[in-house]
């Protein structure tokens, strides 16, 4: 992987300013979501604080993701698109964590933001071919590449949202994430998708000082749907657009915890005779504090768990001798991941807790 000095520059500035400015705004955000009342008080039974805290931290991420990407990465039609897409993500995420939308406009305005990206041309034009006999690898589209993007960005979207549950969750999930679709995309010489990732790890890792146990400050909706957009967006661009399958597991794998815990938690609710945006406390990280373990651990859980197929999704996109070196760690975190949580999750019991009546997305 040999790149460009100048490319490695702004890499480098793209975290360093993104981290700045988001560290350093994240105090004015929380100043100001307590005088509009962004407030998060724990009246229902699956919150896991048990004190008032400020949401909307989002916000700061967001302003250090944009300034960042502004400032060192080429603005092409397709970054036009994820950005205005993500202007309007944060307004509609800053307005429900004020006023607490219906989900049904929350979901509204993500589709609007998505049919926004995909107007400026991000879109998945191929698909793998689940027929593994075809003499061809991919198939195109057409004209359902619009509805399945915007189903892929909408969908993570949720994801992100919907684990973003427990403090530091969602945030160093997402700089996992990042992190795997980082080195992806210069492994595959897509340096620009390469900024916009730099620019959102570094907006969030200057967030989570403040948001990790116990947080100060929560993203909320502002900050956990932003981060579930750019992440499939930037997927889009930068991963999906290659035809092989190995490609198309790279996102998926780099956010297969959400993913699944996302698909469970719909498929649950329907069996239940529930809408699928009914929230419940059957989450994953729910189910890890039901059953005795702290904030911590259930997060450390999580992090490993994203962090192992993160890394398993550069292996498979890797090659040469790099593979096999990447191969041989993969083998040695799996195996200290599988102790780690066997280790954490020794004489601990799932007990269930009933969910409120009245709870909110």
């Amino acid at each position: 992987m040999i790149l460009e000095l100048s490319l490695w520059v702004k890499l480098i500035l793209a975290v360093a300013v993104a981290f700045l400015i988001s560290f350093a705004m994240t105090p004015i955000v929380k100043s100001f979501a307590v005088k509009v009342g962004a407030i998060d008080v724990p009246t229902e039974k699956r919150r896991v604080h048990d004190h008032p805290i400020p949401r909307m931290g989002g916000l700061a991420i967001f302003i250090g993701f944009l300034l960042s990407v502004v400032l060192f990465a080429n603005i092409t039609r397709q970054v036009q698109g994820i950005l205005l897409g993500a202007i309007i993500i944060v307004v509609v995420g800053a307005i429900d964590d004020i006023v607490s939308l219906r989900a049904t406009v929350k979901l509204l305005g993500q589709i609007i933001a998505a049919a926004v990206a995909v107007w400026h041309g991000v879109l998945i034009e191929f698909f793998m071919n689940p027929i593994i006999f075809s003499g061809s690898e991919y198939i195109a589209l057409e004209i359902l590449s619009v509805p399945i993007t915007i189903l892929w960005i909408v969908g993570v979207t949720n994801a992100v949202n919907l684990i973003d549950g427990l403090d530091g969750l969602a945030c160093g999930v997402s700089i996992i994430a990042s992190l795997t679709m980082f080195v992806v995309a210069l492994l595959v010489a897509e340096g620009n998708v390469a900024i916009l990732l730099a620019a959102l790890m570094g907006a969030c890792l200057g967030f989570l000082p403040y948001n990790f146990n116990p947080a100060k400050i929560f993203m909320g909706d502002t900050g956990s749907q932003l981060l579930g957009f750019v992440l499939a967006t930037a997927s889009t661009v930068g991963m999906f657009k290659f035809y092989t399958v190995v490609t198309f597991l790279v996102p998926v794998l780099a956010l297969a915890v959400p993913l699944v815990d996302t698909i469970f938690a719909f498929c649950r609710r329907i069996l239940h005779g529930q809408s699928p945006f009914t929230p419940d406390r059957g989450h994953f990280h729910h189910r890890l504090i039901d059953m005795g373990l702290s904030q911590k651990q259930a997060v450390a859980i999580l992090y490993s768990i994203t962090a192992l197929l993160g890394l398993c999704a550069v292996v498979i996109v890797s090659t040469g001798k790099l593979r096999i070196f990447l191969l041989a760690v993969a083998i040695v975190a799996a195996i200290a991941v599988g102790w780690f949580i066997r280790r954490t999750l020794k004489g601990h019991e799932y007990h269930p807790k009933e969910d409120s009546d009245n709870e909110k997305t």
